[in-house]
């Protein structure tokens, strides 16, 4: 990636939507030398999907909870049984004291607790740690 690409990726993380003349223009490129390179960063795996950022409240998923996942058993083929639950934004396998570590939006504390029991019924989870946020300063995209 050269700078020209990196301020492509720094303009679409800010606001994925803009045009390809917007973004052109904002590196000192045309629409179309603009739309082709975006074109190249896909491919290249370096752009990996294009989305929209939701307010969580908004939708009703307003409680956020970090949960450390400690298992009996080697956690790194589990990623279905972890993906089926639709509450878990995301699932890491981690090094360190627990096996797992995963993000969860919730409605309520009590749907965070459900999601908890479902945790435990995955083949070798022996126990969790949940963290619930009360308050988020920022969030931020990756630094290029």
């Amino acid at each position: 990636m050269d700078d020209i690409d990196r301020a492509l990726v720094r303009s679409l993380q800010q606001d994925a939507g803009r045009s390809y003349a917007a973004l052109g223009a904002a590196v000192g490129l045309s629409a179309g030398a603009a739309h082709e390179r975006v074109r190249k960063l896909r491919e290249r795996g370096v752009i990996r999907r294009t989305t929209v950022d939701v307010d969580p409240a908004s939708v009703g998923s307003g409680v956020l909870a970090y949960v450390m996942v400690d298992a009996n058993a080697w956690m790194g083929d589990s990623a279905d049984a972890f993906e089926a639950i639709a509450e878990i934004q995301e699932a890491h396998v981690i090094a360190g004291s627990a096996s797992v570590l995963v993000k969860v939006r919730t409605a309520t504390t009590e749907q965070l607790q459900d999601v908890l029991r479902r945790l435990y019924a995955i083949d070798g989870v022996s126990g969790t740690h949940a963290t619930v946020v009360l308050e988020t300063f920022f969030e931020r995209p990756l630094p290029l």
